[in-house]
């Protein structure tokens, strides 16, 4: 028997009723259903010198696979002899099941068998590798290189299968009814082997190559005359609007509209690059609105409802009237609904599926002596938020919403216990059977202020940012890797009253900042300045693997960082709270100048300032600054040439 592998679709182009289509920045042919015949050819142009079906063999399939109605087969590809309409080997799919087919003759008038694998789930729109070894009545399948699903059956596949004026069909048993619907990109033949080994230890499981029609690879052969003309070539394009985007090797080819930098951008399998764009360079800041709010504001969340609006919550200190929730309304925030919080100090708005919550850290007991954060939950019916779980916490200062796995998680930061600040904070974990959040891992933190949630490739970090514990604030911060189902230390980083970390990336490199508001040991000499202090800018060092310093900026209590773009530049803007004399304290954006770091580019005079937020509209870029010293915050337009 010939070892090598036969390419049965290459064999089959060109041919009419076959249209290259890219989809995840893969091609793969689509497969037509008016002419089953033009998708055919004799067996006798793979199996040259010899007319048997190999007994011992693989068949290797990439392909993309649509929604299949339930009552539906659709074939990936047939063998069949000319005057009979019996399958001699055949692959079909059903919702949720394989059938491998094959005709013996071991029994009177010759039989067809059936092989079916249950549980094998292929119509997610996605990519995915079969490899089918086949050994006498032993039948394996293995999908994506997962774990090999084995089935052993009565009848063997037939030792001498002949397929002497036979031919094979692609995605049809020589008829209309059951073609298969989605993209077909490999479909290979392998006598005498199990592919298994050979195709699995490509880095992209979901389409690893054996061999591939030349017009479907990455890189196309130079067409000889009008040879592209024989190909009709489309894509799945499509173009995200909103918040940037992921782009990875699933998204490459696809676009992304920004409306407030009025740009295309196109992924390129790791990165979104500027394919027309008007390029704007920050120039100056300019007051936009002075917003009153209830009270004094330790926190602001803006945050987009798809469908209704830019909305942003602020986190009140006083109980009543609570904080207030302000929908962009022609222009300006505008009071949309208010709700009862205590000492509230941040908000969270995250998702899950279609529903979309907003949580509240509350400081204080409420009116029962109860001391509860609140998660909320959007009522389209009503068009405002609606209580939807209460959860037991300790002087919340923060909430973390994100996602690991498939599976939604929110960590509190819990910041003291009466005078005690050495206390656990707690990671809670979404069950979809409940609809609740619950209790899943607790981490000891020292007088909490912050989580900061960050992905770097496939892992997941989180980072606490402990303040005080009890003695001191010259304590050390921890960051947290997930590693078999929890979180677990991988490193930890001394800081002097940490209130905020802040995670971003310029190009490849992956940066985490950390506002420190004061240095205070009562067993050390008291410091001219309390609050004088530098907070740092760490970056990661892949060959250390680890953070390691970066700058040092002189900040002023510093409560909060945020990280912004316009155009191509990359800014940072600190929350400077208190100097040691006056809240009155200017904030600073610091503009990125490559090999000198982040230098002070613009001096913006806040009081007590607690947070930041920037946000776009198509209006243009904003921050928005929140005071813990005065019930007014304000929104500032950030101006552009």
């Amino acid at each position: 028997t010939d070892l090598r592998p036969l390419d049965i679709l290459s064999e089959a182009v060109p041919a009419r009723g076959m249209r290259v289509f890219q989809a995840q920045g893969v091609r793969g042919f689509q497969l037509s259903a008016s002419r089953p015949r033009a998708l055919g050819f004799p067996a006798s142009r793979l199996f040259v010198h010899c007319d048997r079906f190999p007994e011992e063999f693989s068949i290797i399939v990439t392909l993309r696979v649509l929604g299949v109605p339930a009552k539906r087969n659709e074939y990936i590809f047939t063998l069949m002899a000319e005057e009979s309409p019996s399958v001699l080997v055949g692959l079909r799919y059903a919702p949720d099941k394989l059938h491998f087919l094959f005709w013996s003759q071991e029994r009177a008038g010759g039989w067809q068998t059936r092989v079916t694998f249950a549980n094998v789930s292929l119509g997610d729109s996605q990519w995915h590798t079969l490899i089918l070894a086949v050994s006498g009545p032993s039948f394996s399948l293995t999908v994506d290189c997962g774990v090999p699903k084995d089935v052993l059956v009565e009848t063997p596949f037939p030792a001498s299968l002949s397929v002497r004026r036979a031919s094979f069909y692609l995605g049809n048993r020589r008829r209309r009814k059951g073609v298969f619907t989605g993209l077909l990109r490999q479909l290979v033949l392998l006598p005498g082997a199990d592919a298994t080994p050979r195709m699995c230890h490509a880095v992209n499981f979901k389409v690893a190559t054996l061999s591939v029609p030349t017009v479907l690879q990455d890189i196309p052969a130079k067409p000889v005359s009008n040879e592209v003309l024989k190909y009709p070539y489309e894509t799945d394009m499509k173009v995200t609007l909103g918040a940037r985007p992921r782009c990875t090797k699933q998204e490459k080819a696809q676009f992304w509209f920004n409306a407030s930098r009025r740009g295309l951008y196109l992924c390129d399998g790791s990165t979104w690059v500027s394919m027309l764009e008007v390029k704007h360079r920050l120039d100056y800041v300019e007051e936009y609105q002075n917003l009153v709010t209830n009270s004094e504001s330790m926190g602001v969340e803006v945050f987009t409802i798809p469908k209704v609006g830019l909305f942003a919550a602020v986190a009140n200190r006083i109980t009543p009237p609570g904080s207030a929730i302000y929908r962009w309304t022609d222009g300006k925030f505008v009071p949309y609904q208010n709700i009862p919080t205590y000492q509230a100090q941040s908000w969270k708005y995250f998702t899950i599926g279609k529903k979309i919550f907003l949580a509240v850290a509350n400081f204080e007991q409420n009116e029962r002596g109860q001391e509860f954060s609140v998660i909320y939950k959007w009522s389209r019916r009503k068009a405002k938020f609606i209580t939807y779980q209460r959860i037991s916490t300790h002087s919340a200062r923060d909430w973390e919403a994100f996602v690991i796995e498939g599976e939604a998680f929110l960590a509190v930061v819990n910041h003291r216990e009466g005078n005690n600040h050495n206390i656990d904070s707690v990671i809670y974990r979404w069950n979809p059977r409940t609809g609740l959040f619950e209790a899943n891992q607790t981490i000891p933190t020292s007088g909490a202020y912050d989580w900061e949630f960050f992905t770097i490739g496939p892992y997941s970090f989180l980072a606490v940012a402990n303040t005080f514990n009890g003695t001191s604030t010259k304590i050390y911060s921890h960051i947290y890797i997930w590693l078999s189902g929890s979180f677990q230390l991988f490193q930890s980083i001394l800081t002097f009253g940490a209130a905020d970390w802040e995670v971003f990336h310029i190009g490849d490199r992956v940066f985490l900042a950390v506002a420190n508001s004061h240095s205070y040991d009562s067993g050390m000499p008291a410091p001219s300045n309390f609050y004088a202090i530098n907070s740092s800018i760490y970056e990661l060092n892949i060959t250390a693997q680890m953070f390691v310093k970066f700058q040092d900026l002189l900040t002023y209590s510093a409560l909060d960082w945020e990280f912004f773009s316009v155009g191509d530049d990359s800014f940072l803007v600190v929350a400077n709270s208190f100097d040691g004399f006056t809240f009155s304290v200017n904030s600073i954006i610091y503009r990125w100048q490559g090999y000198e770091g982040f230098v002070a580019a613009h001096h913006l005079p806040t009081v007590g300032c607690r947070d930041w937020e920037a946000f776009h509209t198509a209006e243009g870029s904003y921050l928005f600054y929140s005071s813990a010293k005065e019930p007014l915050s304000k929104v500032l337009k950030l101006k552009t040439t």
